[in-house]
């Protein structure tokens, strides 16, 4: 079965990320579609990118935590990558992320929970710049939360009830395009 993780893309103390990861999990498990997975960058404690040779050169890893990421993200065939939005980018903790590996994302596909002030629009268009580079393809359908709109207060996550079909439709792209790609991984 298609197997897609569900990153959770700030490391922040305070964030708002993990509840909008697991409103996004919750969303997902009600289907029979794939595997769905939460993965939370915190639980991965990645330093600033400290591996002497670059990820595009291949491996072998020199570092226990870049192993542990390595396995984890081969181990999916899509993605769900839900980011804040920081000075009109992806979080600083989620681009590292990303750059410890390369082989690893290649041939997979993803979708994007964006939330922010104008529902981490700009965030997603930097991250499909980066995930190009990464050979992973990104699906249209996205979702955008906004802090107005989507939070109490600005700070607690409160979604509105037509963003669950939003989710539902960047799921179907998520797990249309990954098993589409599955003969380019193999």
């Amino acid at each position: 079965m298609t197997k897609i993780g569900i990153i959770i893309g700030s490391t922040r103390p305070g964030r708002n990320g993990e509840a909008v990861a697991r409103w996004t999990y919750d969303i997902a498990k009600k289907r029979n579609d794939a595997e769905y997975e939460l993965v939370d960058l915190a639980d991965f404690n990645l330093p600033i990118y400290d591996e002497p040779i670059p990820p595009a050169m291949g491996q072998p890893y020199s570092k226990p935590h870049t192993k542990a990421w390595s396995e984890k993200i081969a181990s999916f065939d899509g993605y769900v990558f839900v980011t804040p939005e920081y000075n009109h980018a992806t979080s600083g903790a989620l681009k590292n992320a990303l750059d410890f590996l390369f082989q690893e994302w290649n041939n997979k596909a993803a979708g994007f929970v964006g939330y922010g002030s104008l529902g981490g629009s700009r965030a997603v268009e930097n991250l499909r710049l980066i995930l190009g580079e990464l050979m992973i393809a990104d699906v249209r359908a996205q979702v955008a939360l906004s802090l107005r709109d989507d939070f109490e207060n600005y700070s607690v996550f409160k979604p509105q009830p037509h963003q669950e079909a939003t989710v539902g439709t960047m799921l179907d792209q998520v797990v249309a395009w990954s098993g589409a790609l599955q003969s380019l991984r193999k």
